[in-house]
């Protein structure tokens, strides 16, 4: 539980440590005296093993404590209490007596962090802005003291003064909660023989859409092309025509074509593109053979 370099104890020494005192004798010493046993003894000690034992075991309430405001998620509990004793250790492994004088009051805030971060760094499915997914954990702990103080099911704007927030918080904190767990595409809707799938009621992206968008992007910088620019790109991207063929039509070679068709479209990549892109990606070139399809 303490870094550093460490010897193996020889076999006199740890008979010291197994003599030193029984297990029931360690119940009775305070944490500041577990914890300097438990740092000065070697790693493979008995003693010492025991010794942690102890200290966990004694606030083993504090983490069900910790974790018993987050029953009402989709977490399992054994999962929480798992994150919650790695908080303890790290309150066991860092807290140091001189500056404070009780275990309890500095491991408690400990445990609660591991769990909060748990949630906030490997529960939630989808990217949620910190402040909404601690308020939502806060929220879950109002509603459940509120019910019990009142009764009833608190309403919305005695959860929102109890926590002091705006309706509006309020509400990106539910809608956090709609994204706190995922579910298959796979899934059936009912129980049923043959049921539907989830994935049988969802919409698909439509196509046409990023179709429209591409044509709007473009159009609304199309007449700042010189008309003769204008019928390059028509015939080419509409026309489906070859710069040989396009060039034959206006009068001009092929180069000409080139040149003329490749300064239309880096105009409006220009435009459309923000500065740090590089041209080499042509998203412009792509969205307006999408705008020709």
């Amino acid at each position: 539980m303490t870094k550093g370099t460490l010897r193996r104890p020889t076999e006199d020494a740890i008979g010291a440590d197994l003599h030193a005192g029984t297990r029931e004798e360690l119940k009775e010493l305070t944490d500041n005296a577990l914890l300097a046993k438990i740092r000065s003894l070697p790693r493979d000690s008995e003693l010492r093993g025991a010794a942690c034992e102890i200290i966990v075991e004694r606030y083993s309430k504090l983490v069900r404590s910790c974790v018993r405001q987050y029953r009402g998620s989709p977490e399992p509990t054994e999962d929480l209490m798992q994150v919650g004793y790695v908080g303890l250790l790290k309150a066991i492994n860092n807290y140091n007596p001189e500056v404070g004088d009780s275990l309890s009051a500095y491991a408690q805030p400990c445990v609660s962090g591991e769990i909060k971060r748990h949630f906030r760094d490997k529960r939630w499915q989808i990217h949620v802005r910190r402040s909404a997914q601690e308020l939502l954990l806060e929220l879950r702990k109002a509603n459940e003291e509120l019910t019990h103080q009142l009764g009833r099911e608190p309403g919305e704007d005695e959860l929102a003064d109890r926590l002091g927030v705006s309706e509006e918080a309020m509400r990106e904190a539910r809608q956090a909660d709609l994204v706190f767990s995922t579910y298959s595409l796979d899934a059936p809707l009912s129980d049923r023989e043959d049921p539907a799938l989830l994935a049988d009621v969802l919409g698909d992206d439509d196509p046409g859409v990023e179709h429209t968008i591409d044509m709007e992007s473009v159009n609304a910088h199309w007449d700042e092309l010189p008309e003769r620019e204008q019928r390059i790109l028509v015939m080419r991207y509409y026309g489906n025509l070859t710069q040989t063929e396009i060039g034959d039509r206006l009068g001009i070679s092929q180069m000409h074509v080139s040149r003329l068709l490749a300064r239309a479209l880096e105009h409006l990549r220009s435009k459309l593109v923000d500065p740090p892109e590089e041209p080499s990606s042509s998203p412009v070139t792509a969205a307006a053979a999408r705008v020709a399809g």
